[in-house]
């Protein structure tokens, strides 16, 4: 298939395109294998395997364990980790809480149909052939991020591959918000989503804070996330300026998990 049948393909299920039914049915057929080989390349590269009825594992977690336990990975218990995802806090870091965001539908919403309007376009090699993402930035992103590296730790963690993610996060992040960058291959595959597992950090737990849009993400941990509806291109959108001064309180709270509680309350 050649480069332009890739990128103008649909990928995004809200997006999906009505077949014609007065098409041929060899037509129909090609259009079909078309769309499920570019779905197959979305998916390989994005983070979209998401499930919201998923179920935390068995075993919880041990806080005053040096390592995590071993968490249900596709039936089996996965080798614990020779060392935590993330290194020694910085010193400028010191006494900050660690905050986890999310990128996909998070800060930005990606696509390989052409967007009039991207922010970004990131060409990503898949299988050998290069194919263009279009990068929509999510409103006062730029805001948030400025202000968010200011009162805490920041990390970006996403399932997506880092061969988008890390591109993307270059362009996103001018300020150098995020100390570090975590990727698929750092999430645990649970149940068929991939769960970003926050006692694998090497960070207290008590202040650990997720922002995410997908609950399969933090299935493990729910009493740290801080949820956020999931963004495509609603440019009218308000969720993150909306999120600072909950933030800002944070920053200055002894540990997260009341002050969270009382937001999903809400």
């Amino acid at each position: 298939m050649d480069n332009t049948s890739i990128i103008t393909q649909v990928t995004n299920p809200k997006e999906e395109e009505i077949l014609s039914s007065n098409a041929e049915k060899v037509s129909l057929s090609n259009s079909s294998l078309k769309k499920k080989r570019t779905r197959s390349i979305f998916s390989s590269l994005f983070c979209c395997l998401r499930s919201y009825d998923a179920e935390p594992p068995a075993t919880p977690n041990n806080n005053s364990s040096p390592l995590p336990p071993p968490v249900e990975e596709n039936g089996a218990p996965p080798k614990p980790p020779e060392k935590y995802l993330l290194p020694e806090v910085n010193i400028n870091d010191y006494g900050k809480k660690c905050v986890v965001i999310d990128l996909d539908e998070t800060l930005v919403h990606s696509s390989f149909k052409p967007i009039s309007n991207a922010d970004f376009i990131v060409p990503v090699e898949i299988d050998g052939t290069v194919h263009q993402v279009y990068v929509l930035k999510r409103p006062h992103v730029d805001e948030f991020l400025q202000k968010m590296g200011e009162l805490f730790e920041c990390v970006l963690f996403t399932a997506s591959l880092a061969k988008y993610a890390d591109p993307v996060a270059d362009l996103l992040d001018q300020w150098g918000v995020f100390r570090a960058r975590l990727f698929r291959e750092s999430c645990v595959f649970h149940r068929g989503n991939y769960v970003k597992d926050l006692s694998r950090l090497g960070r207290e737990l008590r202040n650990v804070i997720i922002v995410d849009n997908s609950p399969a993400s933090y299935i493990f941990h729910p009493e740290n996330a801080v949820p956020v509806q999931s963004w495509f291109d609603d440019m009218n959108d308000t969720e993150l300026l909306d999120l600072l001064p909950v933030f800002e309180g944070l920053s200055k709270e002894e540990e997260v998990y009341e002050v969270l509680q009382n937001l999903r309350g809400r």
